[in-house]
């Protein structure tokens, strides 16, 4: 069930214009120190995660802002000293901090206490979808009187928003053109650096990469899996629109005999923002829900999966780092590139033959499992996919990053030589 859109978001934004400007003035008086303080709107991980290991590791005094009691819990367990980001405590903390590194949007941190920050962005993905300025979602209002005047009245705020961030990284010279177009920026705020989140997969041994993975995974779902083959289902937000991938009762006796035949997991990873809706109707093992509430951040576990099915999620960009296969289910091409866009054209990423329902779906993924040689080559395809996308794949994304905020005049950690 969806639980947010971009219209009832910016409508709240808009009718809190007021303490947005109280804010301004707040932040105009209160001096700004040499704390970073970081947020991810999906929880404690991501990029902000790894630049916030990075920068603690330097000496730079840190800080994660927190909306909840899982981030609370979650930070403990990392020993990260937290506050909560609403409120005044959150207001100060952010009114007072340096630099301000969010992975979402600047309502990752008090959004309020922006102004005057040196505002790290780190973003969330690889754009396939259109985002920012570049999809018309973005700017979306209710249907009320005067909703023209409204939209270009938030599409200002989102510009002038914007421009207070500093540095952007992106992966590659592609995606940064795609970056600069949706957040309405020049080269010298979006930098190519690779992406700080995707260091986990292109550090250490492979066979490293994957035990620790699996140790992750297996601790997220409570159990080891006994399975030889992992799944990874991710289907995309449809921007509050109802998710037309769900599968109905028969496609979900198929899902699981298909699963069963050939000794594979499927991992169900809704977004945070559009969960539910993927429960089986007969209890089954073969099918496990793996969304934010089980585990913040995909990335750090993707080293233990065998195979990525999605529809228009940056995590296919992501697994080419680690050759793997993705299968491409996309029911609603054609309306989703109507109302929101691709960056070049869908087929360029998933081919011509992807899956219009999970019937198709399913004789796909039998065709993969079945034969090795299929598997191969759609590994390759996927392998290819990334390297036109990630210029990096050394694991030192976080460090580029780091040297690049510093070279934009942020202070080295006191005592530092």
């Amino acid at each position: 069930m969806a639980s947010f859109s971009f219209g009832s978001g910016n409508a709240a934004k808009l009718l809190r214009i007021p303490v947005y400007l109280a804010g301004r003035v707040g932040t105009s008086v209160v001096p700004r120190g040499s704390r970073w303080v970081f947020g991810c709107g999906a929880g404690i991980g991501d990029g902000a995660l790894a630049l916030q290991r990075h920068a603690a590791a330097l000496g730079h005094d840190t800080l994660w802002l927190t909306s909840s009691d899982r981030e609370d819990a979650d930070a403990a367990a990392l020993g990260l000293r937290t506050v909560r980001k609403h409120g005044l405590r959150g207001w100060w903390a952010t009114a007072r901090a340096g630099v301000v590194v969010v992975t979402h949007g600047l309502g990752d941190a008090n959004r309020y206490a922006i102004a005057g920050a040196f505002v790290v962005q780190l973003w969330h993905g690889i754009p396939l979808k259109r985002i920012g300025l570049d999809s018309p979602a973005t700017t979306q209002v209710p249907d009320v009187p005067g909703a023209a005047v409204l939209r270009r009245l938030v599409e200002f705020l989102y510009r002038r928003a914007a421009q207070r961030i500093r540095v952007l990284p992106a992966a590659s010279h592609r995606s940064r053109g795609r970056l600069e177009s949706a957040f309405g920026l020049g080269d010298d705020r979006v930098v190519v650096t690779g992406e700080p989140r995707v260091d986990v997969l292109s550090a250490a041994d492979p066979d490293e990469r994957r035990a620790t993975a699996s140790l992750v995974l297996d601790r997220a779902l409570g159990e080891p899996r006994r399975s030889s083959r992992t799944i990874l289902y991710a289907p995309t937000w449809r921007d509050g629109s109802p998710d037309p991938a769900i599968p109905d009762a028969g496609q979900w006796v198929r899902i699981i005999r298909m699963l069963e035949e050939h000794d594979a997991v499927l991992l169900v990873r809704s977004h945070p923002l559009g969960e539910g809706g993927y429960a089986p109707p007969l209890p089954t093992r073969r099918v496990k829900t793996l969304g934010s509430r089980v585990l913040a951040d995909v990335t750090p576990i993707l080293p233990a999966v065998d195979l990525l099915i999605t529809d228009y999620s940056s995590l296919a960009y992501d697994v080419g780092l680690l050759a793997m296969p993705v299968l491409y289910l996309a029911p609603d091409v054609a309306e989703y590139g109507r109302t929101r866009g691709f960056y070049g054209r869908f087929r360029d990423v998933a081919g011509d033959e992807w899956a219009g329902d999970w019937d198709a779906a399913v004789a796909q993924l039998s065709a993969l499992l079945d034969d090795d040689d299929v598997f191969a080559a759609a590994a390759e395809r996927s392998a290819t996919l990334s390297a036109e996308m990630h210029a990096f794949r050394d694991g030192r994304n976080t460090q580029r990053v780091y040297e690049k905020i510093r070279a934009r005049g942020v202070a080295a950690p006191k005592g530092a030589v």
